[in-house]
């Protein structure tokens, strides 16, 4: 094991490096030491590695939606007003809607195996998008209008909604019923994750201004209390929908209003903490990318990942119709809401281990989205935010 995490930090690191100074984004030499090191290429990565890669990829989400949380001022979200809330779920529906249609047609899958699809492809990648939001907010591009809070917001709750979906979707595909029960859990995990993280930030802000430690001591305590709400979201479900990755955004931004120096010091930490924590996460998702999938399937998954690009394209360019937004920002949002990879790793896979008659189809189209959308997407933002956001 530990010669494995040794082999995923020398050739994240070697191999990220490289991109960056061929003025490529980092995570794409990452994601390409995961796939050299992986059971699909030359198997140098030790099982009990793989077996726990899902929990390592969520301690690195848990990292940066603390950090994003951390410099996120909530008041520049509310400037924003109503597109904050339809970037939620718009590009989604959209995107969702369009591969339905293009799947059927394409791959000739049933109308529901071709809904599931557009739920795995839908969700936009956390760790691509955050710690991007991230750098152009602390460089002050788009403050004026709030675009990285807007894209950064939307592609936290984004997730959320999408994973409802694919649930009541694959409940529906494994002969279950669904129920507006299954509808409802959307808005109550948010509210409740944004409640649960805002009383255990404000609990927090009360801890840390009576005791006197090191901020590395502070790291260990608001990072445990992120593991701990974590745990709350998984001993609730089935019983009460709430979303944890949201209650640790809501933590870090209720810390960044009650004491904003202690924000900015702990944000700090955290900077550090995600040098490590980005290597384990992209290599991974590399890790959990079956190369043959993509070479199996031809020109089909590439139109439908391609079709479901201009759709959410398409969504995201019509709730900004009426917005004050440039044309050159609403680009800029467009470009920046593409890049899939940590959601799709995860449940890209699902559909095929309930024995689905397209999961073979699903997983392959996943896979595929991954490899072309997150480097483009993560080029496209790192490339155009200068260009395009005062």
């Amino acid at each position: 094991m530990l010669t494995s995490l040794a082999l995923i930090f020398l050739l994240g690191l070697t191999l990220g490096s490289i991109l960056n100074k061929l003025k490529l984004p980092s995570l794409l030499g990452m994601m390409i030491a995961g796939m050299i090191l992986s059971p699909y290429g030359l198997n140098l990565l030790h099982p009990s590695i793989l077996e726990i890669s899902s929990d390592l990829r969520q301690l690195a989400l848990i990292i940066i939606l603390t950090r994003a949380g951390l410099s996120f001022n909530i008041g520049d979200l509310k400037k924003v007003g109503r597109p904050a809330l339809l970037m939620c779920f718009v590009p989604a529906c959209f995107e969702i809607i369009g591969v339905t249609v293009i799947a059927t047609r394409v791959m000739a899958v049933s109308f529901l195996d071709a809904a599931i699809m557009g739920s795995v492809l839908a969700a936009v990648s956390p760790a691509v998008v955050v710690p991007r939001m991230i750098k152009i907010i602390e460089e002050g591009y788009g403050k004026e209008r709030s675009i990285p809070q807007l894209i950064l917001a939307g592609a936290s709750v984004d997730d959320v909604f999408v994973i409802v979906l694919f649930t009541a979707f694959t409940s529906l595909a494994s002969g279950g019923k669904v129920s507006i029960f299954n509808f409802l859990q959307i808005p109550v995990s948010i509210i409740l994750g944004i409640m649960l993280g805002a009383l255990f930030g404000l609990i927090l802000v009360l801890f840390l201004k009576k005791i006197s430690v090191r901020d590395s001591v502070r790291i260990l305590i608001v990072l445990s209390v992120s593991f701990l709400l974590m745990e709350i979201e998984r001993q609730l479900n089935g019983i009460l929908p709430v979303s944890g990755l949201l209650a640790i955004l809501s933590m870090g931004i209720m810390i960044y209003r009650k004491d904003g120096l202690s924000a900015k010091q702990l944000s700090m930490q955290y900077n550090k903490l995600w040098v490590a924590a980005e290597i384990l996460l992209f290599v991974l998702v590399g890790a959990a990318v079956d190369l043959s999938y993509a070479t199996k399937a031809g020109t089909s998954a590439v139109i439908i990942v391609l079709c479901a690009l201009i759709f959410r394209m398409v969504g995201v360019f019509i709730y900004l119709l009426k917005t004050t937004l440039l044309k050159k920002e609403k680009l800029f949002c467009m470009v920046a809401y593409t890049p899939k990879a940590t959601v799709q790793a995860a449940i890209g896979a699902i559909p095929l281990s309930m024995g689905l008659p397209s999961g073979q189809n699903i997983l392959t189209v996943a896979v595929v989205s991954i490899l072309i959308t997150a480097p483009l997407g993560a080029i496209g933002i790192d490339k155009l935010y200068k260009k395009l956001l005062n």
